[in-house]
């Protein structure tokens, strides 16, 4: 571990330095969002959108047993996926979302979930993080998908300028090498949600944040995304 005198004073330093304390901390990085194939895991990404993986978790159970394939869900009233995922929250919007995007998958794509960034954005209810997320795992395609707790670490880390998520993923995909990415992405939430989080954490409590700078003393204000 450096010493305690001083910050790690460059960027690529902070960042050899995370990429392998986090491998260390977590060498096994499971999916936190349960799913059986990559259309699963698409609406448990759609769903998880200002909720909860647990939440999540919690309320694909039903909606599977009704519909796990697009051409199910596509067929499933939309009023019946909004009674299923209200725990999820923006209920009208995801609700519409999945029947969309499953018609879509249907009538374009045979049935298939895309495999390229593009055609997953076009979907209802797609962004990027979204598209990002399914790319890395389900199609194992290099990405990093910037959260809220992904964002709040870079920031805090000095690896980004915090001025948006998409600067904060340029910012992380030029410090960390392209094979890392996939894991790396999920050890920071993991980091994230457990050590540095927005309460516990203000940039100075953690073991990463004293490690990388240890004479901060003022709470580091992490910007909007």
């Amino acid at each position: 571990m450096p010493g305690k005198s001083s910050s790690i004073k460059t960027r690529a330093a902070r960042a050899a330095y995370v990429d392998k304390r986090l491998a260390a901390l977590y060498p096994e990085t499971p999916i936190p969002l349960k799913h059986d194939d990559a259309f699963t895991l698409l609406v448990a990404v759609v769903l998880s959108a200002q909720c909860t993986d647990k939440r999540v978790n919690e309320v694909t159970p039903g909606l599977f047993a009704l519909a796990r394939t697009p051409e199910q869900m596509m067929r499933l009233p939309v009023g019946e996926i909004a009674r299923i995922i209200r725990p999820c929250g923006l209920t009208p919007q995801k609700s519409k979302a999945l029947s969309g995007l499953s018609k879509i998958i249907v009538e374009k794509h045979n049935g298939r979930v895309p495999r390229t960034f593009e055609e997953l954005e076009a979907l209802p209810g797609v962004g990027h993080k979204t598209a990002s997320v399914v790319m890395a795992q389900a199609w194992g395609v290099p990405a990093f998908p910037v959260d809220t707790h992904i964002h709040r670490l870079a920031f805090r880390w000095g690896l980004s300028d915090g001025r948006s998520v998409v600067q904060t993923e340029r910012d992380l995909k030029k410090l960390f090498p392209r094979e890392h990415w996939n894991a790396l992405h999920l050890r920071m939430i993991y980091y994230g949600r457990e050590h540095c989080t927005a309460r516990g954490c203000d940039g100075t409590v953690c073991e990463i944040c004293r490690t990388l700078f240890p004479n901060r003393k003022k709470a580091v204000r992490v910007r909007s995304k």
